[in-house]
């Protein structure tokens, strides 16, 4: 983390802009709700064209382009992140997204373009604590727990954990989830105590914590519906990664 924080403080005289942050900086202990983020160079190109990981080309860019030395860029909430990816593109090449799709009617593939600078905000439907935590009860067992929204640095862990994991073995992501969202438990943050309720967690209760903090996050609104040529719906999500930014090349 320190080689991002040396290499923001390096380009902290770059050419860049401010971006609002989705959170406005509710989950951060700084409360920083904007970020100086750099514009995409022919530096950059490199590393769009040659990087063969999705998760690669994210991380890369953001520790490069955000410069602000003094912020943990592993910190980020993903909807943060995703921000920021938009501002690259659009400022880099537009913002018009055209996928190809297929009309399912029809079966026959058809053009169909997004304007990114037009995606609007979703606010998180419930407001956080004075710690940045989500404090609720949960239907089965009764119990109380302050949850927090995973960060970017904790979301690659799992997604590591899962990919070094047996393939004859099943990965315990949805486990290993809810430890790292529970913070406290009736008020408890010991770890231990937190780690054993978790694995006799009732289903029920599993799927509140899930559901529930799905709601929590601000993010941009990545769905858009497609009208197909025959008149037919088709939904489309924006994602990100190496073919968000390779069409250009």
């Amino acid at each position: 983390m320190e080689d991002a924080r040396i290499y923001g403080q390096q380009n902290f005289n770059l050419p860049h802009d401010v971006l609002t942050l989705p959170s406005k900086g509710k989950f951060y202990k700084s409360g920083q709700k904007s970020l100086k983020v750099g514009y995409l160079t022919a530096q950059d190109e490199n590393i769009l064209i040659s990087s063969t990981k999705n998760d690669n080309i994210v991380q890369t860019l953001i520790k490069n382009k955000v410069y602000e030395p003094n912020f943990n860029v592993d910190e980020l909430l993903e909807g943060d992140v995703e921000a920021i990816l938009i501002f690259l593109r659009n400022t880099a090449f537009g913002s018009d997204y055209n996928f190809i799709l297929r009309d399912p009617k029809t079966n026959k593939e058809f053009k169909h373009t997004v304007l990114l600078d037009e995606l609007d905000i979703i606010d998180g439907e419930i407001e956080p604590n004075s710690r940045g935590y989500f404090e609720f009860k949960l239907p089965k067992s009764g119990k109380t727990v302050e949850c927090k929204i995973l960060n970017t640095s904790e979301i690659a862990e799992l997604n590591k954990m899962v990919e070094s994991h047996p393939s004859n073995v099943v990965a315990p992501v949805v486990t290993k989830r809810l430890e790292k969202m529970i913070v406290s438990l009736d008020g408890n943050e010991d770890r231990e105590q937190i780690v054993a309720f978790v694995n006799t967690l009732p289903i029920a209760d599993s799927k509140f914590i899930r559901t529930t903090m799905t709601k929590c996050e601000p993010r941009l609104n990545l769905d858009r519906v497609a009208t197909a040529p025959s008149g037919e719906k088709v939904n489309v999500r924006i994602t990100f990664g190496a073919e968000f930014f390779r069409p250009f090349f």
